[in-house]
């Protein structure tokens, strides 16, 4: 069997002396795995770069085999970020979270496009770090733990919400939080509806501390498994600046 489609660069490991196993988050077949031959070689070695966009064919005799993918890259997005290492940083840890946390060959057309949608503000935006907080949080959503930020857990308030509780996931205000603000994590100003217009560091690591939390006990420690270490490089990164 046989198909085609479109989809991004989200991992590239060696096998053998030349081939590679890809994993590409495609827009109709999901994350999805297949061998590269020559995939290492100098052709592919360019295009198979995490967050390059490319067409793909997979071949297989049977669905659930390995398969093949013949590739074409369709638009290069990683060497365009290979001057600023933060960007570059923000792409590969898009990449890592995307991988490990999507189950294979599930699609999930609205992680594709939101995937996109990031990779054109890493590359143009100034808030970048913003949106990529942003694009986490759709991915919580769409594996079915969404965080409810609309209003105040305690007391049904929808204003000065200023925190969320890491048990519920619901946003707390500041007066509700006041006499246990301290167990519970930051909500930053660029994810309300009254955002101010200017994004600081301190509400983007804790968009990262926030996000970074639900990630880690819904969808990795379930499965035994840490935040990709592409995130905590690039929370690291942000922390220096």
């Amino acid at each position: 069997m046989n198909w085609s489609d479109e989809g991004y660069v989200l991992s590239v490991r060696r096998h053998g002396e030349a081939a590679a196993i890809v994993n590409l988050l495609t827009r109709d077949h999901g994350r999805h795995a297949g061998l590269v031959r020559g995939g290492m070689g100098r052709r592919l070695r360019g295009v198979l770069q995490p967050g390059n966009q490319v067409v793909a064919d997979w071949r297989g005799r049977l669905e659930e085999h390995l398969g093949t993918f013949t590739v074409e890259g369709k638009r290069d997005h990683a060497a365009a970020l290979l001057s600023d290492g933060d960007r570059l940083a923000g792409l590969t840890a898009a990449a890592a979270v995307t991988e490990a946390a999507l189950p294979e060959r599930e699609p999930h057309l609205p992680i594709h496009d939101a995937f996109a949608s990031l990779l054109d503000a890493l590359a143009n935006s100034s808030v970048w770090s913003a949106v990529y907080v942003r694009f986490e949080l759709g991915l919580l959503a769409e594996l079915g733990f969404a965080l409810d930020l609309s209003q105040c857990a305690a007391t049904g308030a929808t204003e000065d919400l200023a925190y969320v509780s890491p048990r519920s996931a619901r946003a707390v205000s500041r007066a509700a939080a006041a006499p246990y603000k301290e167990r519970l994590l930051p909500l930053p100003r660029f994810l309300l509806p009254d955002a101010p217009d200017e994004l600081n560091r301190q509400d983007v690591l804790d968009g990262l501390k926030l996000t970074g939390h639900f990630l880690e006990a819904t969808v990795f420690a379930p499965h035994n498994k840490p935040l990709p270490g592409a995130r905590d490089r690039l929370v690291h990164r942000l922390m220096r600046e």
